[in-house]
């Protein structure tokens, strides 16, 4: 059973059978059903899923969380992400709910204002914290084009959702050689590019710390900031109690030069990395990534 449902999750049929029920049925409907999913899954604790959502919510509580206390916390991680998944769906194509639902903070209204090319470019590094989705959304609804850099070569679910993003008018591209390059072009033009920052990688070439750890993380954003000599600026959505998203970022985070090239990499990306910590410690519950950022606490978690 549990590889039945690991293998649907994943699925190409899994993330389309989730579209359909989230455009579907009524949002106290919808909520209700997730809440029922996500505890089902997060019972399921020899799944893959459930074993890294353990081992990130245990390091990320600075190990401190034992058995009853970490079963908890990943409960109320599937729930959140089960309702972020659903709310996404649901809306995705309700142009004026999302702009309903998008509550943009006045520190970064200017943001939000900003021409497709500045004087200046920008890399927007997202977090795996609520809805990042719902940010993409509000971004193209408000003019806001950026170059969004997604994993390479998506496939099954992860191809469907790539489909379906690219719908409503995106400008996607799977990271690559050749898009890294094409990235650094649009930064120098002044451009935005958008990308994620907490999605472990295989063979990592570097393994920057994120919560005193070294983590699998990628540091592609920090290669194209200093290469087009532009600051990185973190941005996550905010979960309301009445059911809208607040979006809050960063302050333009400056890239340092080194002479070493592998200091300039880890320390830039950890410099990244600790300000995303102090968005994910306010809302530890709602950091929904699925993979192991440190494979090594797989076998580390308190059972």
């Amino acid at each position: 059973m549990s590889l039945e449902i690991q293998q649907i999750i994943n699925s190409s049929f899994g993330v389309s059978l989730v579209s359909a029920l989230g455009r579907g049925i009524p949002p106290w409907l919808g909520h209700r059903l997730s809440d029922f999913v996500a505890e089902r899954i997060s019972a399921q604790r020899n799944l893959k899923i459930v074993k890294a959502v353990r081992a990130n919510q245990w390091v990320i509580s600075g190990e401190k969380l034992e058995k009853a206390a970490l079963d908890e916390a990943v409960r109320q991680t599937f729930r959140n992400a089960a309702r972020s998944i659903f709310d996404l769906y649901h809306y995705i194509h309700d142009a004026a709910a999302i702009d309903r639902l998008i509550v943009i903070d006045q520190s970064i209204q200017q943001l939000f204002e900003r021409r497709e090319f500045a004087k200046r470019g920008l890399v927007m590094a997202g977090l795996h914290i609520s809805s990042f989705d719902f940010v993409l959304q509000a971004l193209h609804l408000r003019g806001i084009q950026p170059l969004v850099l997604t994993i390479p070569d998506p496939r099954g679910g992860r191809r469907v959702e790539f489909e379906m993003r690219k719908k409503t008018g995106m400008n996607l591209m799977p990271a690559s050689v050749n898009t890294l390059r094409q990235a650094i072009k649009h930064l120098q033009r002044g451009g935005v590019v958008l990308t994620g920052i907490d999605h472990p990688i295989p063979d990592a070439k570097y393994r920057p710390r994120f919560f005193d750890r070294p983590a699998s993380l990628p540091t592609h954003h920090v290669y194209l900031a200093t290469r087009a000599h532009v600051p990185v600026m973190i941005m996550v959505t905010d979960p309301q109690p009445d059911g809208r998203y607040t979006v809050i970022t960063s302050q333009p985070i400056e890239m340092e030069s080194h002479p070493d090239r592998q200091l300039e990499m880890l320390r830039n990306a950890e410099k990244v990395l600790s300000i995303a910590e102090t968005f994910i410690r306010k809302v530890p519950h709602q950091w929904t990534m699925s993979l192991p950022v440190w494979p090594e606490a797989l076998e580390q978690v308190p059972d």
